[in-house]
């Protein structure tokens, strides 16, 4: 039986400046629900940017997916800690995704895998790295380390096939050399910080 992904919500944002204790800093995690279909093209989705092409952004991280079923961890963590005041539920593309998604978890999909979405392709390419700003968007100094520990991470997409993609569409995974999980990918990188 073929896997699949299922896309529960898109999501755009603008790179605006924040302040981050002393420093301003440009960042575009800010990522709001975006309704209909939004144009794919090869650096990623309309209407998205990125602030440091270094890290996000580019051919093989043009677009982030995140599972929406680690958000019960983040809410978990952010309650624990008093951050959340009223115990929200976390919108949409708080974690600075583009694709809120369900299912095909970070051990579920390797490094070449395509997913077939009914306009575009996209190919995983990599886990996501936190940094600094994610600890200061999340509200503890230490959920880069959490994510790590966890291994809750995501994976960044590169475009193989320019169209559009849109909230309720699925794609169907194609496997491809299956050498790297993304969830292997990420502990490699990350194995210093789980210490």
């Amino acid at each position: 039986m073929a896997q699949t992904l299922q896309v529960l919500s898109v999501n755009v944002g603008t790179a605006q400046p924040v302040r981050i204790g002393e420093r301003k800093i440009l960042t575009a995690i800010g990522k709001s629900c975006t309704p209909g279909p939004v144009a794919v093209g090869r650096l990623g989705l309309a209407g998205d940017e990125q602030a440091d092409l270094s890290v996000h952004g580019g051919l093989d991280k043009a677009v982030y997916a995140y599972p929406a079923v680690h958000y019960a961890f983040w809410q978990a963590q952010r309650r624990e800690r008093g951050i959340s005041l009223f115990d929200e539920p976390l919108p949409p593309g708080f974690m600075g995704e583009n694709l809120t998604v369900d299912g095909l978890l970070e051990h579920e999909v390797y490094v070449g895998d395509r997913l077939h979405f009914p306009d575009c392709v996209l190919r995983v390419a990599a886990p996501r790295e936190p940094c600094y700003k994610f600890n200061a968007v999340m509200g503890f100094a230490q959920a880069g380390r959490a994510m790590a520990i966890a291994g809750c991470c995501g994976y960044y997409l590169a475009v193989e096939q320019t169209g559009t993609i849109a909230a309720g569409q699925q794609a169907t995974l194609e496997p491809g050399q299956r050498g790297l999980s993304i969830a292997q990918a990420f502990a490699g990188k990350f194995a210093k910080h789980a210490r």
